[in-house]
């Protein structure tokens, strides 16, 4: 009988070795400008997102996880290359060109000598894959996702292109995809007066082929040519960015009511029922996600498959965007450019079969940067030391007794006079217009008693001011000199 106990104990110290060592495959989605309160399972009460819903019901819901930055490409810098923007190259977004059809495409490249996630993991034998919105470089630049470690791309490289969800191309790799049937309109206009009728928009603002179903077709090939090795896919779809353009049976799915007056335009598109345009984006989105996790289980491949989902930064400033209406961010001070919570915190879901335990919730605090070491210790990958993130593996498995409190998180933007912030702990501080006055103010927040940061108590806690203070201070200069907030000549 003792014999038989030992046989039986060994029998599963060894299923469990080979389940732990087997090759996961890793998918991370990445939506963009996508609030903390814009899911269901985050507080959404308008917007309908059942298959994230469902996602975070099969896995882990983090409610202390944070973007890389308040906006679209040092974001995604910090998700790929585990630094955040005080010691990336990536700080802000910075355009290469302007608009127009023959402009140059693309924004400031990622440099050759940035090493990303996915050149970590190809010595691995993972297949590499981007599909989306890039950002980080154009055609025939170092950033080109092709010389960042991805295998496969499709979509747009250039953010100013993504302002059109129905642009003249899309790119494979290297090579244009032209999408015959769109012909090029500028995606920022405005109208003097409403339209006729909601057809009569999308004679003007729509065409043949909507981006996103385009991605998701890229994506299902990659599942299905992907299916008998291991893989890692970013799906880093546009939506919910602006303009508000979404085909026109998705729209019909939201009723009238949603609207009371029209949107005409300016920064972005006009739209006839501008609410339902962006609840319905945001559903259109999830149906899509719901497909793929489909096609997962379809290949058999959904027990051995790694889920993450995400958003870049908050919901947009920008008009056209209701964040009010929709709650977007909830209670949180900010929208997307902002440091403060409603800029930077965003949802993050994380469903691992065997692994994760379903239904749970975690309030660790983790960032964009903590991916990179993280997917090394899941995978075995030899992670550079250079990441100021931390792994959160042992959240996944549940053991957070064994989890190593995250580093000082640190923010770092340019625009509105340029402004940092860092949590440390409960801790939140706060400078702003940092180049517009000498030796910017550290505002403080406790974000435990006082989550949507209200009440700055710097004055009574000088040593914690202190403390984030010097970590502020400790961000590597940018080799870019207006991204060292370099005091303004004219404030």
């Amino acid at each position: 009988m003792k014999t038989l106990s030992i046989l039986l104990f060994a029998s599963f110290l060894f299923v469990g070795c080979a389940q732990e060592s087997a090759t996961p495959n890793i998918i991370y989605i990445l939506a963009d400008d996508l609030g903390y309160n814009e899911l269901g399972s985050y507080g959404q009460k308008i917007i309908r997102t059942p298959n994230l819903d469902k996602l975070a019901v099969e896995g882990m819901r983090f409610t202390q996880h944070y973007s890389g930055s308040p906006v679209c490409a040092p974001s995604r810098g910090t998700l790929l290359t585990g630094k955040n923007t005080g010691s990336g190259y990536i700080r802000d977004n910075f355009e290469m060109g302007g608009w127009g059809p023959n402009e140059p495409e693309g924004q400031l490249p990622l440099l050759d000598s940035e090493f990303t996630i996915a050149e970590m993991v190809k010595p691995l034998g993972y297949t590499t894959g981007f599909i989306g919105k890039w950002g980080l470089g154009g055609p025939d630049s170092e950033g080109h996702p092709n010389n960042q470690g991805f295998d496969q791309f499709y979509g747009y490289l250039c953010q100013r292109v993504a302002h059109n969800y129905y642009p003249t191309h899309l790119w494979q790799n290297g090579t244009p995809d032209s999408l015959e049937g769109n012909a090029y309109f500028a995606s920022h206009q405005k109208i003097d007066a409403p339209l006729e009728t909601d057809q009569d928009y999308y004679d003007l603002f729509a065409a043949e082929h909507y981006a996103p179903d385009k991605m998701l077709e890229s994506a299902l090939s990659f599942l299905e040519d992907n299916k008998d090795n291991p893989f890692f896919l970013v799906f880093a779809t546009p939506v919910p960015h602006l303009a508000l353009q979404v085909p026109l049976e998705s729209l019909n799915e939201y009723p009238d009511s949603l609207d009371s007056e029209p949107f005409l335009g300016g920064s972005y598109l006009p739209h006839p029922r501008p609410h339902a345009a962006y609840a319905a984006m945001i559903t259109r989105m999830d149906r899509d996600i719901g497909t793929m996790l489909a096609k997962l289980a379809d290949l058999g491949l959904e027990e051995n498959t790694i889920i993450m989902f995400s958003s870049d930064n908050g919901t947009t400033y920008s008009k056209g965007v209701d964040a009010s209406y929709f709650n977007s961010v909830g209670s949180l001070r900010g929208l997307k450019g902002s440091v403060f919570e409603g800029g930077v915190k965003v949802p993050f879901i994380v469903k691992w079969p065997g692994t994760v335990k379903p239904g749970s919730t975690s309030d660790h605090v983790s960032a964009f940067w903590d991916l990179l070491p993280t997917v090394a210790e899941i995978t075995g990958a030899e992670a550079p030391t250079n990441s100021d993130g931390n792994s959160f593996l042992a959240t996944l498995k549940g053991n957070s007794a064994y989890q190593t409190p995250d580093k000082p998180l640190y923010w770092e933007y340019h625009a509105f006079g340029g402004m940092q912030a860092v949590r440390m702990g409960d801790w939140k501080g706060v400078r702003l217009e940092i180049r517009r006055q000498d030796n910017a103010p550290v505002q403080l927040f406790n974000l435990t008693s006082d989550p949507n940061e209200e009440n700055d108590v710097a004055s009574a806690n000088p040593d914690i001011v202190a403390l984030i203070r010097a970590v502020m201070d400790a961000r590597i200069p940018s080799v870019r000199e207006d991204w060292n907030f370099v005091r303004d000549s004219n404030p």
